[in-house]
């Protein structure tokens, strides 16, 4: 198993003059601590279960190409990509962009989008969740065309392209990782066209996970060869005291095969904390 790292919160102490020194050395610290992924939220205001919504947020895919100039070997991804904040063209292009820059790091993490407050504050197109989850669909399809040879048009019920042209291709194709649970839409949808899923931390997980087998099944897709992600706050207590239970639950996890673990740190600018996993968690769950 695997650890990776969430940066929702960009409200630190010394605010947005030295955020740049603060982000380059906490991404810096979790690669060197054994981290395997870095990523960062998809929001243009804080969300609720962070904090208030006028605290800072950086816009993702600029914040993800800062953090590949200053990293060697972390993989790099938004968790996640709200499909409706940007053209799929575009998208596609701009993960292609990080996974050059990155020498083959990008992820595309991506999903239906759900924060209509900030849709509405920034007049970014926030339609039904219905239509959302179409729009999704077709994303996927154009992310994949234009990571291929071919740059033929693209038609869809939303989406037109009349010349699907993506050069330079990205270093290697990214892997895509669909986020939510939904049981119908979302899990269908990895199971069709994504290399990993991610769910939460919950009393559904084994639940969903069959859920998943089970639309594998239907679409005829190997469910071993998708990667199960879980993302959960990695609350290891002031000086680590609750790490021995935060591994009991890794284990738990990897017993329903989970290989990576995605989570926010509490006060993540104090890097001894991430140094602190490092040394006790990291190695641990490298042989679950």
């Amino acid at each position: 198993m695997e650890l990776g790292l969430h940066i929702p919160n960009f409200t630190y102490p010394g605010g947005p003059a030295t955020l740049a020194d603060d982000l380059t050395r906490v991404a810096v610290t979790a690669e060197e601590v054994g981290f395997a992924r870095v990523s960062v939220m998809d929001h243009l205001f804080q969300i609720g279960n962070v904090g208030p919504v006028e605290l800072d947020m950086l816009e993702a895919y600029t914040t993800l190409g800062f953090l590949a100039a200053r990293t060697e070997k972390v993989q790099l991804l938004a968790w996640v990509t709200a499909v409706t904040y940007r053209e799929p063209g575009l998208l596609a292009k701009a993960v292609s962009t990080l996974d050059v820059l990155s020498k083959g790091r990008a992820w595309l993490g991506i999903g239906a989008a759900w924060n209509g407050e900030e849709a509405a504050g920034l007049g970014l197109l926030f339609p039904s969740t219905a239509e959302r989850f179409e729009r999704l669909e077709e994303a996927l399809q154009i992310c994949q065309q234009m990571w291929s040879d071919s740059d033929a048009p693209y038609e869809g019920k939303h989406y037109h392209l009349a010349r699907t042209l993506n050069s330079p291709q990205p270093l290697r194709t990214p892997p895509i990782l669909i986020g939510g649970g939904g049981e119908k839409k979302t899990l269908r949808l990895v199971a069709k066209y994504a290399q990993a899923c991610n769910l939460f931390a919950s009393p559904e997980l084994e639940h969903k996970l069959e859920v998943l087998r089970g639309h594998c099944e239907t679409e005829g897709r190997d469910y071993d060869s998708i990667e199960k992600t879980v993302m959960m706050p990695f609350n290891i207590g002031e000086k680590g005291e609750n790490i021995p239970a935060v591994l009991e639950q890794l284990r738990g996890f990897a017993a329903l095969g989970v290989s990576e673990v995605h989570g926010s740190l509490q006060d993540v600018w104090q890097t001894e904390r991430l140094e602190l996993i490092g040394r006790e968690l990291i190695p641990a769950v490298a042989e679950l």
